[in-house]
């Protein structure tokens, strides 16, 4: 999120969490110090969500002072040793994204259990993109059939107001994380492609009635 107006319109529209992003290669970047402005309209609403790649120390350590994010998701290529000396020091929980496009690239999750908080699950970045997420493109979801319904997921990676009742109804997860979906490009929000998207959510959660009910 970068602007008021599309941090409003998604907490209008019941979203559980609101990420900002920290990777100045992303279009999608934000100053902390902006981020924590954005954010407060959100506090007690949705969980505030701090999006960090592989960051150094004094970066984390300037994003939590800020921000007072409830979660870090950890976008990097962080080890299960480093991700619970982070939880340490910051006592906040951490959401652990992978980034999948075959089966063995779930294989890595197992280390993970017991230590990380949450699991994200991205699509693996096309070949010479800088990005490691937010490019518009999906995996294959079926990958995720062998996912213990124990483990608590995310799924992202070019969800749209198109496929995300496909992705809902093929996946255990209990969360959707959605970014190029609701813009109009790279980095710019539109708050009526927000509103498709909750639009889209809403009808697949809808209960099937009977035929005559």
């Amino acid at each position: 999120m970068k602007t008021p107006e599309a941090v409003d319109r998604a907490l209008k529209r019941g979203a559980t969490h609101i990420g900002f992003i920290f990777f100045e290669k992303s279009p999608r970047y934000i100053e902390p110090d902006l981020a924590a402005k954005l954010a407060e309209p959100a506090r007690g609403k949705a969980k505030i969500v701090a999006v960090v790649v592989d960051p150094t120390n004094d970066e984390l350590d300037e994003i939590v002072s800020l921000l007072k994010p409830d979660i870090l998701q950890l976008h990097g290529s962080e080890s299960p040793e480093h991700v619970l000396t982070i939880k340490a020091l910051y006592g906040l929980p951490v959401m652990k994204v992978f980034s999948v496009r075959t089966a063995d690239d779930l294989k890595r999750v197992e280390a993970y259990i017991g230590i990380a908080d949450r699991f994200l699950f991205d699509a693996k970045a096309p070949k010479g993109s800088e990005l490691p997420g937010g490019n518009g493109i999906s995996f294959d979801w079926s990958l995720l059939s062998w996912i213990d319904e124990s483990i608590d997921y995310m799924l992202s990676g070019g969800l749209n107001k198109n496929n995300v009742a496909d992705a809902l109804a093929s996946t255990k997860a209990r969360g959707i994380d959605v970014s190029s979906g609701v813009e109009t490009e790279p980095g710019v929000k539109s708050v009526a492609l927000i509103d498709e998207f909750f639009d889209a959510v809403e009808k697949a959660d809808a209960p099937v009635m009977a035929p005559g009910s």
